[in-house]
């Protein structure tokens, strides 16, 4: 037996406001998630280098894009991109909030 009273609580509550239905939004473009990489990538590049240039002067090139990468990238993927994307997906359901 299918039970569709949930169903109309669950619609009459949409109605009246009582539940935050969330706005759709179409995912970033392949050309926002390259800019919001980039934002992320950038910075922290260049302040790795800076932290790490006065310890790493002698050592092979190769080796220090190696350290850099290996604090950067994961840096970048766990905390950074998410977070920009997050700040960017907030920003754009806003503006869909506001066209209607």
């Amino acid at each position: 037996m299918n039970d569709s009273a949930g169903d109309t609580t669950t619609a009459i509550a949409a109605v009246d406001g009582d539940i935050d239905t969330p706005t759709p939004v179409a995912p970033p473009s392949v050309h926002v998630r390259a800019v919001v990489t980039w934002l992320a990538i950038f910075p922290l590049v260049s302040i790795g280098m800076l932290l790490l240039g006065p310890v790493s002067d002698s050592w092979h090139p190769i080796l220090r894009a190696l350290v850099l990468t290996a604090v950067v990238v994961p840096l970048a993927v766990y905390v950074v991109v998410p977070r920009l994307l997050r700040a960017y997906l907030a920003l754009s359901r806003r503006q869909v909030a506001r066209r209607r």
